[in-house]
Formats: structure tokens, sequence, C-alpha cells
């Protein structure tokens, strides 16, 4: 079982790790993709970074798959990330899983009403529902990955299809949020869309599982989080990000993620968004076309090179 403290395994060896994105012209709209390849069996004991999306992580593995934990509950197997679910860790020897990032208002219109989760980590197979066990066959059966975000971006759009977006004023309170990173006052917010603050953390709460304030600290925090990953100093991070002090900055992160910002910044999935998630940094240049795997090279080697703190945020 895992425990809560911070991770004491082996983290990843991207030198043996391939990273496969979706060609540019098969991206959906707030939906995010990236298939990840072990092609040596190693084990693997990790923190994943909460970020502003709910996240699906699908094993396509065979044998052991992927053992996850967080706040207390354990897992085997797929399972959905809510939106700030505290420390959570993955351990395992994982062949191949595909990793799905789907801002709040999309997981919403995919997952239903309660896709925020409430901060929690949940079963595929609970949120998903009983066509869980098929999708996972039918991705794991795919020839390639150019096959699987095929048949994952057609999944996510027939269940769009079936449920009504949310209310316009979450979705710009949301995005808004985003641009502002995290920056911005809840107030404005519901003047900004002619609702009552009450009204507004009623509406967004119920449809993103999360209140306008949380939504922001969250988005502050991943801000700040990648400029931890990019080499900042954490005073010059709390000041970049806008947070009172280093103390301040402390804090959050603790609350965020239950590790120090040093244990943040050498967190190993921050390590390689920009690689897996080349879309998320406007300031890096987008993937080659196609779902060509790429293969990683250990931090710091060629594929890290001219990053920055600020080619890291978003």
């Amino acid at each position: 079982m895992l425990s809560t403290e911070t991770p004491t395994g082996a983290p990843p060896d991207w030198s043996i790790v391939d990273v496969a994105v979706p060609h540019p012209s098969a991206r959906l709209a707030g939906i995010s993709m990236a298939g990840f390849s072990q092609h040596v069996s190693a084990f693997v004991d990790m923190a994943m970074v909460a970020h502003p999306s709910v996240t699906l992580l699908i094993d396509l593995s065979d044998g052991e798959g992927i053992l996850y934990g967080a706040r207390g509950r354990h897992g085997h197997g797929s399972f959905v990330v809510g939106l700030a679910p505290g420390g959570l860790r993955v351990a395992g020897r994982v062949g191949a899983c595909l990793q799905i990032r789907l801002e709040p208002a999309v997981a919403a219109a995919v997952l239903g009403p309660s896709a925020a989760l409430g901060g929690r980590v949940e079963s595929f197979e609970d949120v998903w529902g009983r066509e869980a066990e098929r999708v996972k066959d039918e991705l794991r059966a795919a020839g390639s990955w150019d096959e699987r975000f095929a048949l994952a971006a057609g999944l996510l759009r027939r269940r769009m299809a079936d449920r009504a977006p949310v209310d316009p004023e979450v979705a710009h309170t949301w995005r808004t949020t985003l641009a502002g990173r995290g920056r911005v006052r809840v107030d404005a917010l519901a003047e900004e869309v002619g609702w009552s603050r009450k009204r507004l953390s009623a509406r967004f709460h119920a449809q993103l599982g999360i209140t306008p304030k949380r939504a922001a600290r969250l988005v502050r925090f991943d801000h700040a989080a990648h400029l931890l990953a990019g080499g900042m100093a954490p005073a010059s991070v709390a000041f970049e990000s806008g947070y009172v002090d280093q103390s301040h900055l402390h804090r959050e992160v603790r609350a965020f993620t239950g590790l120090t910002p040093t244990a943040v910044a050498g967190a190993p999935w921050l390590a390689i968004d920009d690689v897996a998630w080349p879309g998320s940094s406007p300031a890096r240049p987008v993937g080659s076309a196609g779902a060509v795997p790429r293969r990683m090279a250990p931090p710091g080697r060629a594929w890290n090179r001219g990053r920055t703190a600020f080619t890291d945020a978003r």
C-alpha cells in the first residue's frame, strides 16, 4: 500500500519512456492527450502534482499496472483525478498509459456535473460507468497511438453531445481565472458576469465541483509550480505569482501537494510537461506532426535544452 509520505521509490527514467501526442489537427478544444510507453520494465514511485484540469489516466499495461493513492484512498488500475486532489502518488510497473486532461467545463460535459469530483481520486470504472472495460479493451487493441487518440476523441465527443454545457457565466469565470493565472477577485468576476457573488459561487461549485476562490488558488499554484520546475528560486516565484511572501507560497504548495517547494520543483510530471503537453506553453513550439513517439532523455539532456522558468509557465 502506498504511504502518504514523500515518495521514496525510484523516479521515472525518461530515457526508457516514449511519449506520443496527437497531431494538431486532431486535437479537441479543452482536451489534451498524451501517450506514455515504457519499453523497459522498471518500477516507479512518484508524486503527481495538482493541475487545473480533471485528469483521466487509463492504464493500458499488462500485469501489475498502476497503483495510486491520495488522502487515504488507494486503488489499482485506471483512475480519474479531480481538481485539487491533495497529495497524489502513483507507483508500479507501467508499460503504457493514456493520460487525458479535461478543462473543468469540458469535464462537466464529458463526465457529468460531478466531474470535478470534489478533489477526489476515483477509479475510472466508477466515473465512466459500465462501458469502462470495453473502452480500455478497445484502446489496448488499437495498433498505434494515432488510433488510440482518434478512438478517445470519438468517445469524448459522443459523451459531450449527450449533456448540456455549463452556464456561460461559469465558463467565462473559469476562462478569466485561467487567463489571469489565478490573480482574480471573486467579487469582480461576479460583477463581470452580472451575478451576485453568492450565486456565482453556488453555480460554479454545482457545475465544476470547486468554488471560484479555490479555483483561483489552484490556477495560481499551477503557475507557481511551473516556475519552480523551471528553476526559479522560491522567493522569486512567490513574488511573480502574487503570494504575500515565500512562507505563503510554502503553505499553498503544502496544501495542494503535501510537498515542499523544493520537492515540487523536481516533480517528474512537471519536468516533462512541455514535451507531453506541447500546447500548454505558448512560448514553446508545438511538437512535430503526428503521434510519433519521442524517446525521452533524462532531465537536463537534449529535450530540456533552452527551457526557462517563463517558458514553463502557462
